[in-house]
């Protein structure tokens, strides 16, 4: 089922100029010299300093601003090469570096759409960050409802189908705005989405948060820009090795590229950091080389994953969730460096089972629902995976009781504990993701109107002024100038009061408040 990439650096053909990290080795020259640092950062790279003696010098000395002659001040500086490579590698016609995360791109694409029409045709289950995005521009939303697997409880992608019968009553669409990959790993048809956005003459902008490792190596997908898309927004932190906080956006070369381009930069310089951190710019340089040039590495973690995927489906007791995308039409491929393991079938919680690895084994998955836990491989970096294995399969089940090997408390003596989540069946019904209410503002008129907090049972009905989202994955349950309904309060009230439970955008933790528009 998995599509595989035909993109040019997937095999072992690398351009020699793909060894080079000019930004990284500018700045590595600069912090080798003498300096007497009289400017900003405050810290000036004194090696007594708290951050030197606590983080090591190497930290501070490496902590530059911007504006500096040689490295990103001038005609042809290393910055500019290091760009130039990061669009050789993606495919780009142009690539920015964000160092506000993903969600910096995701805005960006947003406040750009209003110069191609008034209505932005975006999948539902979007990140947060796009409607943040729809805030900023004050765009009119038409929502496409993603495919939702109701025994998990997650949203996947929508089809071209799909894409194409909310535009035809979009008449002054200015972009299809999708995910793929999802939070669980699904990949979407973005050649087939990105033919219909083009027949009906828009570009198509992909959320390629999850997946800035795509097309690297043969047994990954497609990156969302060979497949079509015009604009493509990819964290590259999550996957492909740079630091937290760190993203790049490309730009295609297709029909709406001269238009998008001055458009883009324009937007990016409102929104970037005018002290973006050489340390996530270097980083995004060096992620770049070594996805460009890291082939075998990268195909060493797909191993690895394959054989946690292998081993949990020998073993039996829990089940592999990407094992059931081929029910979904919207799904047409898996990211094999995603491991999504439904923990209900072996008596626990993906919760609890998130809770106790932690605490327990300390061993760290990227989040949790009610039924699964999602772990991660980053593309180059190859973990324990007889570890992963072995932590996963001592997790207490009904045979073992509720309170596993370790009470926590550090005395061994495998105490009666608060937590329970073992053996007891997740009610499907928990699961279920609530149907959004109605739209009556656009998010920027509802985020700007009056507004007032009141309890969350008074909210029932009202026009929510907020977004809320369950995070992660940080998909909205609840827009600004959506109804609240009574489903998506209890939904977002069970999220935090979950283990590790998040609302983002919640007023207080336990979402008992809500604000909602006067």
């Amino acid at each position: 089922m998995n599509t595989r990439t035909t993109d040019r650096h997937a095999d072992q053909h690398t351009p020699s100029s793909q060894l080079r990290a000019p930004y990284a080795e500018a700045v590595l020259r600069h912090a080798g010299r003498d300096w007497l640092r009289l400017n900003v950062p405050g810290h000036a790279a004194t090696p007594g300093s708290d951050l030197a003696g606590f983080f090591g010098p190497r930290i501070t000395a490496l902590d530059f601003p911007p504006l500096l002659d040689g490295i990103d001040l001038g005609q042809g500086t290393p910055l500019d090469r290091a760009l130039e490579l990061a669009a050789e590698a993606w495919g780009a016609r142009r690539t920015w570096f964000l160092t506000n995360g993903a969600s910096q791109g995701n805005q960006i694409a947003s406040m750009v759409a209003p110069a191609l029409g008034r209505t932005l045709v975006v999948q539902r289950s979007v990140h947060s960050s796009v409607i943040d995005g729809l805030v900023l521009s004050g765009m009119d939303a038409v929502f496409v409802r993603p495919s939702v697997d109701p025994e998990q409880g997650i949203a996947h992608g929508v089809t071209a189908a799909d894409v194409a019968a909310a535009l035809a009553r979009t008449p002054d669409a200015a972009a299809v705005y999708i995910v793929s990959p999802s939070y669980f790993g699904a990949v979407a048809d973005v050649r087939a989405i990105a033919d219909t956005a083009h027949a009906a003459g828009v570009p198509l902008i992909v959320d390629e948060a999850w997946g800035s490792h795509f097309g690297f190596h043969p047994a990954l997908p497609a990156r969302a820009l060979s497949s079509g898309a015009d604009l493509a927004t990819s964290s590259t932190h999550k996957l492909a090795g740079s630091l937290t906080q760190s993203a790049m956006l490309h730009l295609a070369e297709g029909p709406f590229a001269d238009r998008l381009e001055p458009l883009v930069d324009r937007a990016f310089r409102l929104v970037q950091s005018t002290s973006a951190s050489a340390l996530l710019t270097a980083s995004l340089d060096l992620a770049r080389r070594s996805l460009a040039t890291g082939a075998d590495a990268t195909g060493r973690c797909v191993e690895a994953a394959e054989r946690v995927r292998g081993a949990v489906r020998a073993l039996g007791r829990f089940t592999v969730v990407s094992d059931g995308f081929h029910a979904f039409p919207d799904i047409v491929g898996a990211d094999p460096l995603r491991i999504a393991i439904d923990t209900r079938a072996g008596g626990i919680t993906g919760h609890e089972a998130r809770r106790r690895l932690f605490r327990d084994h300390r061993v760290m998955v990227e989040v949790a629902t009610g039924a699964a836990i999602v772990a991660v491989v980053g593309a180059g970096s190859v973990p324990d995976t007889d570890r992963f294995v072995e932590a996963l399969h001592a997790l207490p089940s009904p045979l073992t009781g509720p309170t596993g090997a370790s009470d926590g408390d550090g005395d061994g003596d495998g105490g009666t504990e608060a937590h329970t989540d073992v053996g007891v069946d997740v009610d499907v019904d928990e699961l279920r993701l609530p149907d959004p209410g109605a739209t009556k503002l656009t998010a920027r008129e509802a985020f700007l109107s009056p507004a007032r907090v009141v309890a969350a049972e008074d909210a029932v009905g009202r026009i929510s002024a907020d977004t809320l989202a369950a995070y992660p994955p940080g998909i909205p349950n609840v827009l600004p100038g959506e109804v609240i309904t009574a489903e998506v309060v209890r939904f977002l009230q069970r999220t935090a009061a979950a283990p590790n439970g998040h609302v983002r955008g919640a007023i207080d933790r336990g979402v008992t408040r809500l604000r909602v528009v006067t």
